[in-house]
């Protein structure tokens, strides 16, 4: 069947198309894509002002058009934290249900936690063994833990990329004493969480999903995602290390210019960076490897797991 999963997230509304069956992988059709960036778009109260209430409308109706377009026969709508945390949530969700007929699902941290977990497990395969990942997203930072497709850990902290860059970094570039506040700020956030998984031993494979750290990857010397998704692609916490520095003297316009960094990310790369780098740090993290799957693929492969098969 042809699947399309609806991820309404902090930075962006991605609709994904697959063509799958329950024991097969998914194959990616279609990808439509428009940057919202609803994190930006919170009133002083934390909830989604009238202006981004109707942007969300109008970017869901198109995304839901291309789905037909496509011939989905099944769209599985899901929104992360912008909407999970802003104050007025459930007056949106209504709206957006009552004017696009689209329920969407809000997931909580965990189980986007979770269901990354899944994607990364599924990608590796049980030869990976106990599996650390790392997931940072516009609003939130996941980490979960485990050797089967449940983790046996897993928690959300709010770390998201864009809210962090518009919480602590109003500058452009930074000024140094904001960065180093994000970096204290963030360190203790993860800190917090270190002791809940380091009961469970030392992970054999650690692995990160998200935009983030793929460009973090990137500008660090790995392929280029023309090379095709096949390719290993790893991030050190040494070349991080010297990013950081580097990254925090740049203005958004030279990230931009940095390989495989998009003009709308790259406010967004410092604080990025700044948790990366404190997640590998605090986790005794030395190198990690970027799983080309990630939510999107986790919710599509828990659909799958529930169909009847043929």
């Amino acid at each position: 069947m042809r699947l399309g999963v609806l991820d309404v997230g902090s930075n962006t509304v991605h609709l994904l198309v697959v063509d799958a069956h329950p024991g097969a992988r998914p194959l990616p059709a279609h990808s439509h894509k428009a940057e919202l960036r609803l994190a930006e778009l919170l009133d002083e109260g934390g909830a989604i002002a009238p202006d981004g209430i109707e942007r969300l409308i109008a970017t869901v109706q198109g995304a839901i058009q291309a789905a037909e377009d496509k011939g989905c026969e099944e769209v599985l709508p899901f929104a992360t934290s912008a909407v999970r945390e802003a104050t007025n949530a459930d007056a949106v969700l209504e709206r957006v249900k009552r004017e696009t007929g689209i329920d969407l699902q809000v997931l909580t941290g965990e189980e986007e936690a979770r269901l990354t977990f899944l994607a990364a497990r599924r990608w590796f395969g049980w030869s990976a063994g106990k599996l650390l990942l790392l997931d940072i997203g516009g609003g939130s930072l996941e980490i979960a833990y485990g050797i089967d497709e449940e983790p046996d850990a897993a928690v959300s902290l709010p770390l998201g990329a864009g809210r962090l860059t518009s919480g602590w970094l109003p500058g452009d570039p930074p000024d140094s004493a904001d960065v180093r506040a994000l970096r204290r700020h963030a360190r203790a956030q993860i800190a917090r969480t270190v002791g809940e998984f380091s009961r469970f031993g030392k992970p054999d494979h650690v692995v990160a999903t998200s935009k983030t750290f793929k460009q973090l990857a990137r500008i660090a010397g790995s392929p280029g995602s023309e090379r095709g998704l096949y390719l290993r692609r790893v991030l050190t916490r040494s070349s991080l290390e010297e990013w950081v520095p580097k990254l925090a003297a740049m203005t958004s316009d030279q990230r931009a210019d940095l390989p495989g960094v998009s003009e709308g990310r790259a406010p967004q790369l410092l604080a990025g960076a700044l948790v990366a780098e404190g997640a590998m740090d605090l986790f005794g993290v030395n190198e990690l490897e970027i799983c080309p799957w990630a939510l999107r693929e986790g919710v599509i492969l828990r659909r799958l797991d529930h169909l009847p098969e043929e």
